[in-house]
């Protein structure tokens, strides 16, 4: 048997996200218009706040979350390489975690946990 949604994604949330989504669907706020607007934001901690208390289909909020990481990842690269312009130089680490994120999608595509490392820096010569 399969593990749902919030075994396999609740661990990942800090409790600062549940509340304040919390208070906004108290306040009458629909739950996933305020995910689906995080996700284009690129924000999957809020996205899966409000997908953790809204009732819908696994399928519809493996979707979303995956979204949200996929969107941060395009927006990381996207300053990644306006920092590039700005500095004249690379900036590798906001590439790297660009790179986690679309695993991060990915598995949340295929329904499995999420491997959430701390980055490894290279060692310092």
């Amino acid at each position: 048997m399969h593990d749902t949604f919030a075994e396999l994604y609740a661990p990942l949330l800090k409790d600062v996200f549940t509340i304040k989504a919390r208070k906004e669907l108290d306040q009458g706020a629909d739950g996933m218009a305020c995910a689906s607007g995080y996700a284009e934001r690129g924000k999957p901690e809020f996205v899966l706040a409000y997908l953790l208390l809204i009732d819908e289909p696994e399928e519809v909020k493996r979707e979303m979350l995956a979204h949200a990481y996929e969107q941060r990842a395009i927006l990381s690269e996207e300053k990644a390489e306006e920092f590039d312009r700005q500095f004249h130089r690379p900036f590798p680490l906001i590439k790297l975690e660009a790179q986690k994120d679309r695993m991060a999608a990915r598995q949340v595509r295929q329904g499995k946990r999420v491997r959430t490392g701390a980055t490894k820096f290279p060692p310092v010569s």
